[in-house]
């Protein structure tokens, strides 16, 4: 018992003269940073402030780091200084995954963030979206398309059964409306029995009319439940794929979001520079999805005064952890960790959190 107590001792006391001569050694850090709210924001007076920023000035301090900052216009410039080691830290947070993990040290995880789903209010009433709706040209194509399929079937009929069964099938126009009558019931099921074919091929097609019927009966019903959903689904939205039925969604560029996105094959109506450029359009009504980290989705829309015009759904896609990065094999990474570690236990980091509005009272 005595020999652990004298050996964890030992370990502190070499960790903390591995601290002190690590800050005194390397007089300054060079810390990467971009814009990037409510994590690393750049204020009028060009000082900085956000979340990532609070945490690390406390994580220095406490640590004894001397650093300065070094700022980007993103992280991919970011990424390759890090690579090159010409930058010692990025505070922005990170998404840990395993290509990074073997390219970089990257601390204890300090973020939890995810995708969110962001949709304009429509500020109409559910009959004005349902009128609007019935008479949408997706709706009318959808109508078009039946008729065509029923005209077609209802018109081999008729040129087959216009020699053998002239009563029911008479020549002319209106033979062709017999066709298209027997097509129409047939595919309905309603079964007048009215008209009916009498030769064997007349028999083959009403055969395969009657199981086509089925199949297309059921896939245009899913069709036209699909052109008549209100607001674009606004509360349907619970997986990546329910997205495949709005028509226009946006990302922003070179995100999670837009990853995801392509990743399930969604097709993507604009990409974006920024959120702020996003949260805009979304709110003229330019796009009907909007995907992109939440908690700046939520930060944003709270900052821009859009929360009449945008909505956040209630649920997230994808959870991603986030966290600092550093070169592999840094000198300074176990003091950082260590340090990161005591300050995200401590109250002060769920009141830091409620300050930038990323966390829930």
């Amino acid at each position: 018992m005595r020999k652990q107590l004298v050996y964890t001792f030992i370990v502190l006391l070499l960790f903390g003269n591995n601290q002190q001569n690590y800050a005194q050694a390397n007089d300054t850090l060079i810390v990467g940073i971009y814009h990037s709210p409510p994590f690393v924001i750049k204020t009028d007076d060009n000082q900085f402030e956000g979340l990532s920023i609070e945490l690390w000035e406390n994580i220095a301090r406490s640590s004894n780091l001397n650093f300065r900052y070094e700022q980007y216009s993103d992280f991919i410039g970011i990424l390759k200084r890090l690579e090159y080691k010409e930058v010692d830290i990025t505070i922005n947070p990170m998404d840990v995954n395993d290509l990074r993990v073997e390219k970089f040290d990257m601390t204890q995880p300090y973020f939890i963030s995810s995708i969110g789903v962001a949709i304009p209010y429509l500020n109409r009433s559910t009959l004005s979206v349902f009128i609007s709706n019935i008479f949408s040209f997706a709706f009318f194509k959808i109508v078009l398309l039946l008729i065509l399929i029923i005209f077609v079937f209802g018109f081999f009929l008729w040129l087959v059964e216009r020699s053998h069964n002239k009563f029911q099938f008479r020549p002319g126009l209106l033979g062709l409306f017999d066709g298209l009558w027997w097509s129409a019931v047939t595919m309905t099921t309603v079964g007048y029995g009215d008209k009916s074919p009498k030769s064997n091929l007349g028999k083959a097609i009403a055969i395969v009319w009657m199981f086509t019927a089925v199949i297309i009966i059921s896939s245009f019903t899913a069709g036209i439940a699909s052109s008549l959903t209100i607001s674009g689904l606004q509360t349907d939205i619970k997986t990546a794929e329910d997205i495949r039925m709005v028509e226009k969604v946006s990302a922003i560029g070179a995100t999670s979001g837009e990853q995801l996105l392509l990743q399930e094959n969604i097709p993507i109506n604009m990409t974006y520079g920024s959120p702020i450029l996003a949260l805009r359009a979304l709110a003229k009504k330019e796009n009907d999805v909007l995907l992109y980290d939440r908690t700046v989705l939520q930060y944003y829309i709270n900052r821009l005064s859009l929360n009449e015009k945008v909505k956040l759904l209630p649920f997230t896609l994808k959870e991603h952890y986030q966290s600092f990065m550093l070169p592999k094999d840094h000198p300074a990474f176990d003091v950082i960790n260590i340090g990161l570690i005591k300050e995200i236990q401590q109250e002060s980091w769920e009141e830091l959190q409620r300050k930038y509005d990323v966390k829930e009272n």
